[in-house]
């Protein structure tokens, strides 16, 4: 347990330059606090005990702002950044090493009964206000931009962006876990440029045959 409350503090200073102590990071850090709220309340959901585990709960949730239900499985050294506003549902299951910023919500699309909510990988970094909805996966690696809308699986290695959310691959390569909210890439601005690039040629291409019929 100490072992695992060690770690949760190191994660904190490896992605947080604004840390400068540990009794800093214990006392005033509501992603900690959450995180080690949720795994009492989990255990006493895994026990049948739901009233007490939803108790826990929603006590972390009055103290943090973070509101994770007690059957979300979470894995090793999750860091919630600020963390206000944060969502993660009861079928949620969360990796090793994934990063989540503020405002994010891990939650469904409706009423429906049995896995309603995300998977997300190891190593996955999900920014400030996306939403990611649904039974689906982000996979290893994954970069979700701020304020992304999410409703389908996202492969490992990539980055998205919008809403509704475009997958922007990065060649299968692993990417950096930081997160550039301010050069975030833009797929359908991409695609206007590509479209006015070719516009340009057609235009090219109809103006030289012009020219050849006029000299005919």
């Amino acid at each position: 347990m100490f072992r695992r409350m060690k770690e949760d503090i190191s994660v904190i200073f490896e992605q947080d330059p604004a840390a400068r102590s540990s009794l800093e990071v214990i006392l005033t850090y509501s992603g900690l606090h959450a995180i080690w709220l949720h795994r009492i309340a989990h255990y006493l959901f895994r026990h049948n005990r739901f009233f007490l585990a939803r108790m826990v709960s929603q006590f972390s949730r009055f103290v943090t702002g973070i509101e994770i239900h007690p059957g979300a499985k979470i894995g090793r050294r999750l860091f919630i950044d600020h963390g206000m506003g944060v969502v993660i549902g009861e079928t949620c299951e969360i990796g090793d090493n994934v990063t989540i910023f503020q405002g994010v919500t891990l939650g469904g699309t409706g009423k429906e009964k049995g896995k309603r909510h995300p998977t997300v990988k190891d190593n996955a970094l999900i920014a400030s206000g996306a939403k990611v909805l649904g039974s689906i996966v982000i996979g290893e690696y994954a970069k979700i931009g701020a304020g992304s809308v999410v409703l389908k699986d996202v492969p490992a290695n990539s980055t998205v962006v919008g809403i509704p959310g475009r997958v922007k691959v990065q060649d299968g390569i692993k990417i950096n876990k930081d997160l550039n909210h301010c050069d975030l890439p833009d797929p359908l601005s991409d695609r206007l440029k590509e479209m006015e690039l070719e516009m340009t040629q057609l235009r090219n291409l109809i103006k030289e045959l012009q020219e050849e019929r006029s000299y005919k």
